[in-house]
């Protein structure tokens, strides 16, 4: 959308879609922040707990960014998250790890999935917007720390490459279905997609690209998608 961003948002259907994308994205940063927070605390070193605190507090910052996108087009950040509490947790207790190396895993490649998809629909809206996007979805160095840690893991553990490479394809497919129900339960967010021009052909293969992405990062991670 080449539009300014102050022209767009007087549409109320691409506002109400914006308001949606800011909104889902930044409850997923919140509970990524809480998640990873509450992570760290089982890390076996001082160190790792550090870094994973460290990327918790990152996680904040992007949020804050996303919370004051909202704010500077008059929306209510509470109100335009509220609509995703319930999804994300029952998204959540469905894929509740076991270890801390799963929620490692589990930010890595389940958090990536949502990621990409969000990236994703960067495309269809304005510049100002999207650059807001980018930065909260940039992952301040966390990818390659995670990757150091499981490939850790794996050397230590002989066991640890198939219960965690099954683990990461559960994750793909509870990612992908997650993503699909919000975009087709939010009518903003399917209308952000078909006014951008993208037909049934251009939407699956936005989730061929997905999937294609979340094999590059379980080859990264040394685990079989």
């Amino acid at each position: 959308m080449e539009t300014n961003a102050a022209a767009a948002l007087e549409d109320p259907a691409y506002r109400a879609a914006v308001v949606d994308l800011l909104g889902v994205l930044a409850y997923g940063e919140l509970t990524a922040c809480i998640r990873m927070a509450s992570d760290a605390d089982l890390a076996p070193s001082l160190r790792i707990k550090a870094q994973m605190a460290g990327f918790a507090a990152a996680e904040y910052r992007q949020y804050e960014l996303l919370v004051d996108r909202l704010v500077s087009i008059g929306a209510e950040a509470e109100a335009s998250m509220q609509p995703f509490v319930e999804p994300f947790s029952a998204f959540h207790t469905r894929t509740a790890p076991r270890s801390w190396v799963e929620g490692l895993v589990k930010a890595y490649v389940g958090d990536g999935i949502a990621k990409d998809f969000y990236r994703e629909m960067a495309s269809f809206v304005d510049a100002e917007t999207r650059g807001v996007m980018d930065h909260a979805l940039d992952d301040a160095g966390m990818g390659d720390f995670i990757v150091r840690v499981v490939r850790d893991e794996m050397r230590t553990d002989p066991t640890a490459k198939g219960r965690l490479s099954l683990w990461g394809r559960r994750l793909l497919g509870e990612a992908l279905s997650q993503g699909q129900a919000v975009a087709v339960e939010r009518d903003a967010l399917s209308g952000l997609l078909v006014g951008g021009g993208a037909d049934l052909a251009e939407i699956g293969e936005m989730f061929t690209r997905l999937t294609d992405r979340h094999s590059e990062r379980m080859a990264r991670l040394g685990l079989t998608a």
